[in-house]
């Protein structure tokens, strides 16, 4: 049988098995759940088997759950149950278990639900990928298909939604960025270096009833020389790895360039392969060689090169750096990652990692996202420049950054567009996530600090004086900006044409942050 006539048994049978994260919690409490994330897999065992005993027989979930995800082998008898339309034999023609020498079967690869929401909604998938590290209980191969790990849900819950004809995932590894992007795109194009993810992005395709991605085998953008795309995702392999022989270098998360040039070919790349008003949204390291910042660099990227083959325009940008590690706490995550455990092996890594940086001089490493654009007309100069530093970023609500970041960029371009005149005639409101905090010394009747606070998106907090809180307060959607800072040039007895001076570039970037918003239509 092909996969065409067995995916849709397995699906059947996941689904009828409840093989869902509510349903797996459900099996083994939210302390096994937690202890899973940590990579241990002992409570969630121990609570498969205190279920069995207590029903006196197996549920065809906890089968899956033990075999999947714990990597227990099983009877074909317990395999067969489970999984009644496939069978133990289907699943063995679909590459999913093989003979386990006992008369049973056992895992080779890695079968888990999966859970989101976007700006679409609710909704849930399944996801094959490589086992990990703690099923097969050695370090990874250099060729392992990664699942869903914490940079891929990071770029998911940072996607936009908005409306798009063709998508780009470069690095595609298990698929999950295409599936996602497949919710949004009318077509995508998914490209990996590695046919064994390609395959693996296509069973979860096939299996979770996807039909417009279309997989392609390639390094970055040969696979789409020439094409353009309204969206660009992508979680590069843009780990900083040492070029030296002995070290590891795993197809997933190691580009094979030298330093981060892969990010910045990424980067540089894009500009030729986005439509105009087209976004590319990507993760990326970037090293912080001697004294220089890295944002000088990163902002370097964005200016098209000399020569024929330049892009043909220069990028908008906004680009937050999220986290930054000296290179050794660099080094020690990702040998972790790997799968080394600390002795010889992650001493000479370590050394290796150290003396990789210590040759090109660098001091520190950052992390964060990069989004780009390129302008509508590519003769015009970039209206959004934006390189911010947040170590919080992602400490709201990760699942809706998307949707804010699309809110952001089109309050940007509204502001961009707007003189101060017809700003001063504009009705604003204050964004239903917004709440104002004050603080008082014991007695008195004036706030000391006022801080005006985001519940949702990045969860900035902007401090406020007076009159800016007075702005802020009055923006209900009734008061034009100009009345409002008239009113308050009269309260506070000062010149209204310096007022309107101090208070509008703020009432920008509050639009352009998303505490304040402009009434429909933009």
């Amino acid at each position: 049988m092909t996969s065409a006539t067995l995916l849709p048994r397995l699906r059947s049978d996941l689904a009828a098995a409840r093989f869902s994260v509510p349903g797996l919690t459900g099996l083994w409490g939210i302390e096994a759940d937690a202890a899973l994330q940590r990579n241990q897999r002992v409570p969630a065992r121990r609570a498969l088997a205190a279920l069995a005993t207590t029903l006196g027989r197996k549920e065809p979930a906890a089968t899956l759950a033990g075999l999947f995800l714990l990597g227990d082998p099983v009877s074909r008898a317990d395999l067969d149950a489970a999984l009644p339309e496939l069978g133990a034999t289907g699943a063995e023609q679909l590459g999913l278990v093989v003979a386990d020498g006992e008369g049973g079967v056992r895992p080779i690869v890695d079968l888990r639900p999966y859970n989101f929401i976007d700006a679409h909604g609710a909704g849930s998938w399944w996801i094959v990928s490589d086992l990990g590290e703690l099923v097969l209980g050695h370090p990874l191969g250099e060729t392992h298909v990664l699942g869903i790990g914490g940079a891929s849900r990071t770029l998911s819950g940072l996607m936009m939604p908005t409306r798009a004809g063709r998508a780009l995932d470069i690095g595609t590894g298990c698929g999950i960025q295409a599936l996602h992007a497949s919710r949004h795109a009318e077509y995508v194009v998914a490209t990996d270096i590695s046919v064994r993810a390609l395959e693996l992005a296509a069973l979860n395709a096939e299996l979770n009833d996807i039909d417009n991605i279309e997989f392609r085998l390639g390094s970055l953008f040969e696979p789409v020389a020439g094409e353009r795309f309204d969206h660009i995702i992508s979680n590069p392999p843009f780990v900083i790895t040492p070029r030296a022989e002995g070290v590891p270098n795993y197809e997933y998360r190691d580009g094979g360039m030298v330093g981060d040039a892969l990010v910045e070919a990424v980067v540089r790349g894009a500009a030729d392969h986005l439509t105009p008003g087209g976004v590319a949204q990507l993760l990326g390291n970037w090293e912080y060689p001697g004294d220089t910042d890295a944002f000088e660099r990163v902002e370097g990227w964005l200016t098209p090169v000399a020569g024929p083959a330049a892009p043909s325009s220069t990028l908008d940008a906004w680009i937050i750096e999220r986290e930054v590690q000296s290179p050794g706490e660099y080094a020690e995550t990702w040998i972790r990652d790997g799968g080394t455990r600390p002795g010889p092996d992650f001493d000479r890594l370590y050394d290796a990692w150290l003396n990789d940086f210590d040759a090109r001089g660098v001091r520190r490493v950052g992390f964060g996202y990069l989004l780009l654009r390129r302008p509508v007309d590519s003769s015009a100069p970039p209206t959004l420049r934006r390189l911010e530093r947040m170590p919080d970023a992602l400490g709201h609500n990760p699942a809706g950054l998307g949707a804010h970041l699309a809110e952001c960029l089109t309050a940007h371009d509204w502001q961009a567009q707007t003189d101060d005149a017809r700003l001063l005639r504009t009705q604003l409101t204050v964004a239903s996530d917004v709440t104002e905090e004050r603080h008082y010394w014991p007695g008195q009747q004036d706030p000391t600090v006022m801080t005006l606070r985001q519940g949702s998106g990045f969860g900035r907090a902007v401090p406020l004086d007076t009159a800016l809180a007075g702005l802020v307060g009055a923006c209900d959607g009734d008061l034009a900006v100009g009345a409002i800072i008239g009113a308050l040039a009269q309260l506070l007895e000062a010149d209204e044409v310096a007022l309107s001076a101090e208070l509008l570039p703020k009432v920008r970037d509050l639009l352009v942050d998303g505490f304040l918003t402009v009434p429909e239509p933009v």
